[in-house]
């Protein structure tokens, strides 16, 4: 597989490239990244071919927006695609503080949830002006569910189904003002609950189909493949255990995780596979799946990503994959394994 390979999305025709660039870093997650390395990310990721940019205005409270906009502002607009989210309004706060929600160096505007038909088409605008563009590929409501909500869910989900969240989604989808409308969210449930409420062109999942657990295959991955919802693969690395860096769902990983990615690296091991490049190529295997939004902190580590993605996998690492019960029984894995 190589990163520039184009994929189409089924029900829309937008094509991605296998690889997207992930920009939650270009607005300082954890650490701080500077304007001029977050324009040089940009332009290694276009060298390399990679036409698909995902961003939100909750990356870096509206950071991640803007030099995304900046760093696209001179390329051709068809040449690209790009996404961003709703759900959350970005209102002025000079309360905010570097390290808030994870945000290195955040900009002055506070999150706030609204998943109705004036919040989404509100966020839309707002991102529009940000990213200094007229048109949004991909519209992706973003972390609704009880992962993110708690007991508030239900509020927030009736605000995106009876308040008209989903209803402006389709608004925007019909006039052509957006080419496809989804979720980005880290638990499938949410997905499979929105998919019996509205038909979805594409979902961008973290997490959650990745070698580490397929809770997400029967589902939802395999109901998308049947229906033609397209599914973007995000947090392949589970926050960065499957990389070497220890941390699962953002936080340590637990015992039993640690001893998965154990068992997982003594296999790669076996093979002299890199288990991060096992990681990035897993998902594609299964036919709902078109791109794989991967984020990087330079332009050393996108080209990492790109070495591990199109790696040559042996089929005999594959097969042994899965005889060895390290993935679900049913899971497809790359062509040529098992």
């Amino acid at each position: 597989m190589n990163a520039h390979e184009m994929r189409a999305l089924p029900r829309s025709g937008l094509k991605l490239t296998a690889l997207g660039l992930g920009c939650s870093q270009l607005g300082g997650l954890y650490r701080p990244m500077s304007s001029a390395d977050a324009r040089a990310l940009v332009d290694a990721a276009w060298s390399a071919g990679v036409r698909y940019f995902d961003t939100a205005p909750y990356y870096g409270y509206t950071l991640s927006e803007r030099r995304v906009g900046h760093a696209l502002a001179l390329r051709e607009r068809d040449a690209f695609t790009l996404s961003s989210k709703v759900g959350r309004l970005m209102r002025p706060d000079a309360s905010v503080r570097p390290g808030d929600d994870g945000w290195a160096e955040p900009l002055p505007f506070r999150p706030v949830f609204d998943y109705s038909y004036s919040g989404v088409m509100r966020s839309y605008e707002d991102s529009q002006q940000r990213l200094g563009t007229s048109r949004i590929d991909i519209l992706y409501v973003h972390d609704i569910g009880a992962m993110t909500h708690g007991d508030r869910h239900p509020h927030f989900w009736d605000q995106l189904v009876a308040g008209g969240g989903l209803r402006a989604l389709a608004e925007l989808r019909q006039s052509g003002e957006v080419r496809a409308i989804g979720l980005g969210v880290n638990e499938w449930e949410i997905a499979v609950d929105a998919m019996n409420e509205a038909p979805l062109d594409a979902i961008l999942l973290a997490g959650r189909y990745t070698l580490l657990e397929q809770t997400a295959l029967q589902p939802l991955l395999d109901h998308c493949a049947r229906v033609g919802t397209a599914i973007v693969a995000g947090g392949v690395f589970n926050s960065g255990v499957l990389a070497g860096n220890g941390k699962f769902n953002y936080a340590d990983a637990p015992a039993e995780v640690v001893k998965k990615v154990q068992r997982l690296s003594a296999l790669c091991e076996r093979f002299d596979v890199p288990l991060p490049a096992a990681a990035l190529q897993f998902p594609f295997a299964h036919p709902a799946v078109v791109s794989c939004v991967v984020g990087a902190r330079s332009v050393a580590q996108l080209q990492q990503n790109i070495a591990w993605l199109e790696q040559h996998v042996p089929a005999d690492f594959w097969a042994a994959l899965s005889n060895e019960g390290l993935i679900a029984a049913n899971a497809p894995v790359p062509e040529g394994g098992a």
